[in-house]
């Protein structure tokens, strides 16, 4: 019996297990998914669960069920690819006959001292409910600062500015603009929605230095009763000290078939794989299933396509609070209650078919 071991239950690794379960399985394979939580987590709504506008329910699903598929618990220590071993805390290792890495991400602080100590964070399940609890904790009039006004720091900000309306909401940025890679349309309109509810934008920000209340913002002291920091992500530090070839972002670099270059028993799904795009949910599903068909070819012995499909990323969504958003789709620029109601109708239909 072949073992496929899946690590990280996340939009890549719940793909592969639906397109395979129940019935395209072989009968000679067998799946150990292995993550720290028993359910799969909706990572694109943690800034929800940090603001407390939604409750951890909301944000969970179950993993399927299923003769041949083993649900291991730990903490991942090692990848070990020489001797296809992974190392777990305190528990044996885990042999596979073939892997697929799906692990995503965690914070990227740029070197900057503090960061890593004083700051809080919506990157993990366990440290959004932990950040949930110290905003919901704050006296009225608190001061919080959000650094990095990309899609996660943006929706922090604004949900938070519809559950804790009287806190002093503080949102800085690397850029001339907030959502420069979007069309100026995109960032008026979420610039315009901030302004209109006293959340402050802090353009051509650079933060230097954070201490334990204080944020330096080029030099300038900024005191903030609490610190959230969305200004970058890495891969999950396992994949980073694996020995595999990498790109500058510490991602892993993988053939046109999503395995390692020289061995092809080893996938590398979402957040740690390098691909010509930005990390998201819809490129770890759109590699997930192109992972799927490169298996099933390869167990029966098949040959495998001279190359396969580009990924086609349909759009991306973002929320303000629960009745307006912006995004793009399909190129074209969508804004207001529209957008939040397409983004409301993923959700609903992602947690449709895999609940």
């Amino acid at each position: 019996m072949k073992n496929l071991v899946i690590l990280g239950g996340g939009y890549g690794g719940m793909r592969v297990l639906a397109r395979l379960l129940p019935n395209q399985l072989p009968k000679d394979v067998s799946i150990t998914l292995i993550d720290r939580v028993p359910y799969h987590c909706l990572k694109t709504e943690y800034y929800a669960l940090a603001a407390g506008t939604i409750s951890d329910q909301h944000i969970r699903v179950s993993y399927p069920e299923h003769p041949r598929l083993k649900i291991q618990y730990g903490d991942i220590t090692e990848i070990n690819i020489d001797d296809k071993q992974i190392h777990l805390q305190g528990q044996e290792p885990v042999t596979y006959d073939d892997l697929i890495i799906g692990l995503g991400c965690e914070d990227k602080y740029h070197n900057v001292p503090g960061a890593d100590i004083y700051t809080h964070s919506i990157q993990s399940i366990e440290k959004s409910r932990k950040t949930y609890q110290t905003l919901n904790n704050l006296p009225s009039g608190a001061i919080v600062s959000i650094v990095g006004a990309g899609l996660s720091g943006i929706e922090l900000a604004s949900e938070l500015n519809e559950s804790r309306p009287d806190l002093k909401v503080k949102l800085f940025d690397r850029g001339n603009r907030i959502l420069s890679a979007f069309p100026e349309r995109l960032s008026k309109y979420v610039e315009n929605w901030f302004n209109s509810r006293s959340v402050e934008v802090i353009n051509n920000s650079n933060i230097t230095r954070v201490e334990e209340g204080i944020l330096y913002n080029h030099e300038d002291q900024i005191k903030s009763d609490v610190i959230v920091w969305t200004a970058g992500i890495q891969p999950n530090k396992v994949v980073r000290e694996m020995n595999a070839e990498k790109d500058k972002q510490g991602r892993i670099i993988l053939t046109k078939y999503h395995n390692i270059p020289n061995n092809e028993h080893v996938y590398v799904v979402g957040d740690c794989a390098s691909l010509p795009h930005a990390p998201s949910a819809q490129l770890a599903e759109g590699q997930a299933e192109q992972i799927v068909q490169v298996l099933l070819k390869r167990w029966k012995g098949e040959s495998l396509p001279e190359s396969l499909p580009v990924i086609k990323l349909k759009g991306i969504m973002g929320s303000l609070g629960k009745k307006h958003g912006f995004g793009l789709v399909a190129e074209r620029p969508i804004t207001g209650r529209v957008a939040r109601l397409i983004k409301s109708g993923i959700l609903w239909m992602y947690k449709y078919h895999n609940g």
